[in-house]
């Protein structure tokens, strides 16, 4: 568990926030959103404690159902979840049994008066028979597995022989792994500056460096003067990938739904382009100028719908196009606990078809000869290699390169690319799936 433990505001306090950002995620609202409600001095600990409550939701929500058949009030509710949660087995519980149940309850007296005692007596009830409520509740799926039937019946079907390894996964910690600016130095001499720090690290392929511990943005030397980002390794082989066979100096790239800005960073350490860097959202695109800015680079960047070129585009074609389309983002639930909770099943429908939009808008953009690289942070073949497949049968003029070679759907799993040897510290890179599409030169006769 994160150092939630250690900050000195009382527990009790951040119990409630945290009730607050379940109540949230559980009415439909993103964690991000619920937590920049929260008092700042309070969102760290908060978070920490949401992150690993939003982990083991379904095993609370069983267990709460055995210990209580009618569901409390919602924020109560969201308050008793929170507490079996973090009093689940799994790993090193974050407080002392009895400290969490005695915060526990002077959290739910500032909610509702009359409640505290309903959650002390479920709080203590779980302690005393918590080998046998546990061993209970593992035999439904939402408990063991900690995601919704209909998100295992997809992973099930896409990846029959290591879906139980991914749900697994999903209920871990992600690495923090690091992207050393290609401009300002090298993964192993990066490595050695956060050894001189106290930072133990190895050097991974190409620009990343995995962390031994996660740390602040702050105690990483050079972050603030542009010289490393935070971004994931499988993240990092999107703007490898498509500049794996150099572009000219120059070369006209587009950067379709862009933002927060990672790739489009990494793009522009690993060559001279002139980039434009589009997205719907503008309050989101203030975070790609931002990240450029700190970096030291540029690019021209647009609030705008990629899916529509009319409305932005002045009609140039582009070498290259990155299009990280948006999609369930069931690759890096580790990051974002709270995903698999406010996703639907319905949603995979709607999102196959805005990627399909996306790419057919995009491909006449792109020049003869030229590449475009579709990558997505998921898991479900439908969104990868399936959306691909139809594309292709779509568009005659379009193929996959045998080199550089593709590596299509990664897991969240220390084997999932085998063109990538697994880090020593056994961190594995989050859910992905990348692809380059080529146009034939002669598009007339492909």
């Amino acid at each position: 568990m994160p150092a939630a433990k250690n900050v000195s505001l009382p527990l009790a306090r951040l119990l409630g926030h945290m009730a607050d950002a379940i109540a949230a995620v559980r009415a439909g609202e993103s964690l991000n959103t619920a937590l920049a409600r929260c008092p700042q001095e309070a969102r760290a600990g908060t978070q920490a404690l949401a992150f690993h409550a939003l982990r083991w939701l379904g095993a609370a929500e069983i267990v709460r159902r055995a210990l209580a058949k009618k569901a409390p009030p919602p924020a109560v509710d969201a308050l008793l979840l929170g507490a079996l949660a973090l009093l689940w087995p799994p790993g090193n519980p974050p407080y002392a049994d009895h400290v969490l149940v005695d915060q526990a309850v002077s959290a739910a007296r500032k909610r509702a008066q009359a409640s505290a005692s309903f959650v002390n007596a479920v709080l203590r009830r779980f302690i005393r028979e918590r080998d046998a409520l546990v061993a209970a509740a593992l035999a439904e799926p939402l408990a063991r597995w900690n995601h919704p039937a209909w998100w295992l019946d997809r992973l099930r079907a896409d990846w029959p022989d290591r879906w139980q390894a991914i749900a697994d996964a999903d209920n871990t910690h992600p690495p923090m792994t690091l992207r050393v600016n290609a401009r300002r130095g090298t993964a192993a001499g990066y490595v050695a500056r956060l050894d001189e720090a106290g930072l133990a690290a190895e050097a991974g392929p190409g620009h990343v460096v995995h962390l031994l511990r996660p740390v602040p943005v702050a105690r990483l030397p050079g972050f603030a003067e542009g010289e490393v980002s935070v971004q994931d390794a499988a993240a990092q082989q999107a703007a490898e990938l498509l500049l794996a066979r150099p572009l000219p100096p120059g070369a006209r790239v587009l950067d379709a739904c862009a933002a927060p800005g990672g790739k489009t960073a990494h793009l522009l350490e690993l060559a001279d382009l002139d980039l434009l860097a589009i997205d719907r959202d503008a309050a989101r695109l203030v975070r790609v100028d931002e990240t450029l800015a700190r970096l030291g680079l540029q690019a021209t960047t647009r609030a705008a719908d990629a899916a529509d070129p009319a409305s932005w585009w002045d009609g140039r074609l582009f070498d290259a196009i990155l299009l990280d389309a948006p999609c369930s983002a069931s690759g890096i639930v580790r990051r974002h606990p709270d995903v698999r909770w406010l996703r639907r099943a319905g949603d995979i429908a709607a999102l196959v078809a805005t990627q399909a939009r996306l790419l057919d808008a995009l491909w006449p953009l792109l020049l003869p000869g030229g590449r475009l690289l579709y990558c997505t942070c998921s898991l479900f073949r439908a969104e990868g290699q399936v959306q691909i497949d139809a594309f292709l049968q779509r568009h005659g003029d379009a193929f996959i390169p045998a080199s550089p070679a593709s590596p299509g759907h990664l897991l969240p799993l220390p084997d999932n690319d085998e063109t990538r040897p697994a880090p020593a510290t056994a961190a594995s890179a989050d859910g992905f799936f990348l692809t380059l599409i080529e146009k034939h030169r002669d598009t007339t006769n492909p």
